[in-house]
């Protein structure tokens, strides 16, 4: 059983997230075990399953997706079949909603959060 505390979300704002008290400028993944920093999509406003090699290859409970701070960030259906399917449940909010869920679900089940920061 992993006894790491999963990592904290302290605060956002458009463009700025801090995580842990380490500032980020860039869109990020937020694992269980760590955080990866100057997250980019292929297609920018559009999340593909080829966007997330780590999360396909060890699948969460709870994916949280932050969609930017007005939600332009496009979430396909097959991206979010392709979880589902996988028994992951997927929740698409914008970035600031995203961030109080992740927060409220980090410790009580595994769960991954990739936000995007503007838009």
């Amino acid at each position: 059983m992993n006894t790491m505390t999963p990592p904290k979300i302290d605060s956002y704002r458009f463009g700025h997230v801090v995580i842990d008290d380490q500032q980020y400028t860039s869109d990020v993944i937020i694992y269980p075990d760590r955080v990866e920093g100057s997250w980019w999509r292929d297609e920018g406003h559009s999340l593909a399953l080829a966007d997330l090699p780590a999360v396909l290859r060890d699948p969460p409970q709870v994916l949280v997706i932050g969609q930017g701070s007005l939600g332009r960030m496009d979430v396909p259906p097959k991206v979010r079949r392709y979880f589902q399917d996988a028994g992951v449940e997927v929740i698409a909010e914008t970035t600031a909603s995203a961030c109080e869920t992740y927060n409220r679900l980090r410790e009580v089940r595994r769960t991954v959060a990739a936000l995007h920061l503007t838009c």
